[in-house]
Order: C-alpha cells, then sequence, then structure tokens
C-alpha cells in the first residue's frame, strides 16, 4: 500500500507527513552511526523542530478555517499526492562531540534513533488503527 494513497483526509495527511518524516531521518541516522569513523565525515540531521513547528502551523490553519496546509521551507518539501522531501543538514553539535567522545556521539544517535522509531511507531499505529496496516520502509 503506498503512504501517498491513504491521504485522504486532515488526520491520515498529518499521520502520513509524520511517518515520512521519521523514515527520512532513519535513514539520515543510521548513515551517522555507519560513517562514524570515515575520515572527514560530518554527522547529518533533519530539522526536527522546523517539522514539528510546520505540523503545529498546519493544526493551527485546521482549527481556524477547516483545512490543513503543510507549507515548504527551506530544508522541507511538500509536493502534490502526498510527496515529501527532507534535505539533512549538518549536526555541528554531532559534529562536536564526535570529535570529542566518539563513544558518546554513538550514545547520542542510537537515543535519537530510539526517540524516531517511538515516534515513527506511534504515528503508524493511530494511522493502523485509522486505515489499516501500512508497510514501514525499514
Amino acid at each position: 500500500m503506498n503512504l501517498a494513497s491513504l491521504a485522504v483526509d486532515n488526520v491520515t495527511e498529518m499521520l502520513t507527513a509524520i511517518i515520512k518524516f521519521t523514515q527520512s531521518r532513519q535513514k539520515v541516522l543510521m548513515r551517522n552511526i555507519t560513517n562514524m569513523h570515515r575520515p572527514g565525515f560530518a554527522p547529518e540531521e533533519l530539522e526536527v523542530n522546523e517539522f514539528s513547528g510546520l505540523l503545529n502551523e498546519a493544526v493551527d490553519e485546521h482549527i481556524q478555517n477547516e483545512r490543513l496546509v503543510l507549507h515548504d521551507t527551506q530544508t522541507i518539501k511538500f509536493g502534490k499526492s502526498g510527496s515529501f522531501e527532507a534535505t539533512p543538514v549538518t549536526d555541528e553539535t554531532g559534529r562536536k562531540l564526535l570529535e570529542a567522545s566518539p563513544e558518546r556521539y554513538l550514545k547520542r544517535q542510537i537515543g535519537k534513533l530510539w526517540e524516531n522509531s517511538l515516534n515513527q511507531k506511534f504515528a503508524a499505529e493511530l494511522l493502523r488503527q485509522k486505515q489499516g496496516p501500512i508497510p514501514l520502509d525499514y
């Protein structure tokens, strides 16, 4: 089942956006772990606060005008038919931590993966209850 085909109402559209964002973020975080020992590597991150701000704005718009509007930013783009793209940015805090303590850096990345996984599972479970099972990209 295609996630884009599920975007039929506001709740479904919001949950679908969260799932797509967390899927994209998981890939970025996994690359951060996989490549941490590569010379010159700089960890990346998706703009989590920016994404949550977009969702908050969309909910406010829905409350005021009964419509859901997800707008683009420099790093987050929403396309037609539910398409989504998030461009990673350099994680300066992660870069500094990696230089200072690879062990603490790894623990931080694992913590982010854990948090991201919980967010994804929560959104997927809500969507499943609303629509039925959906596939997750792992």
